[in-house]
């Protein structure tokens, strides 16, 4: 009996300010044409936005510092979205040249940054991250359950993604219904 292999696309991109649009445009295009639900893909295109936002942005830093995107010290280089169904999953991943893991926060009410793995750590199913093989960097990924009701029931563990090393997987906080709306209402209004 043969299987049919599960679907993935991959999509490298400048770690430019235009690349989180045009992540998300991609997700947007391939998650449909796959026939995923469109909540699904609204879900996956806020995950999408986050984890490449912080792919764009954090390479960037020294510690300590920031370095602008119009900077002569600013090196433009790539990362990579792979988008794949995994069980009854939509995984998203994102490989980015910085090594530092990523950190789950809880920013004060005010804060207008720092939010972006609490998003990620919210809105989907499970997440994780590990070192990039054989390059530097490291792989940040995100499931969502293909349907609503995969998320009620799920066990809150993490589990190993099939063939990939050991992850330092986190588990999901509860939900502020607060911080979520205003978090989605500034996404629409991107």
């Amino acid at each position: 009996m043969s299987q049919t292999p599960h679907p993935r696309d991959t999509l490298t991109l400048a770690d430019t300010p235009n690349a989180v649009g045009l992540a998300r445009l991609h997700a947007a295009h391939v998650l449909s044409r796959w026939g995923v639900p469109a909540e699904v893909v609204e879900t996956v295109k806020l995950i999408v936005s986050e984890l490449t936002t912080n792919a764009v942005r954090h390479p960037k830093k020294k510690e300590g510092e920031e370095v602008s995107l119009l900077s002569s010290q600013c090196d433009v280089q790539t990362f990579e979205l792979a988008l794949e169904i995994v069980r009854d999953a939509v995984r998203v991943s994102v490989w980015d040249r910085d090594a530092r893991p990523p950190v789950l926060t809880e920013p004060g009410f005010e804060a207008t940054r720092g939010r972006g793995v609490l998003i990620v750590a919210m809105m989907s199913s499970r997440w994780g991250h590990y070192p990039a093989r054989g390059r530097s960097g490291k792989v940040v990924w995100a499931e969502v359950g293909l349907s609503s009701m995969s998320r009620v029931g799920e066990s809150e563990s993490l589990e190993r993604p099939p063939g990939r090393p050991p992850s330092t997987g986190r588990r999901r906080p509860r939900p502020d219904p607060h911080l979520l709306g205003r978090v989605l209402v500034g996404v629409r209004e991107l």
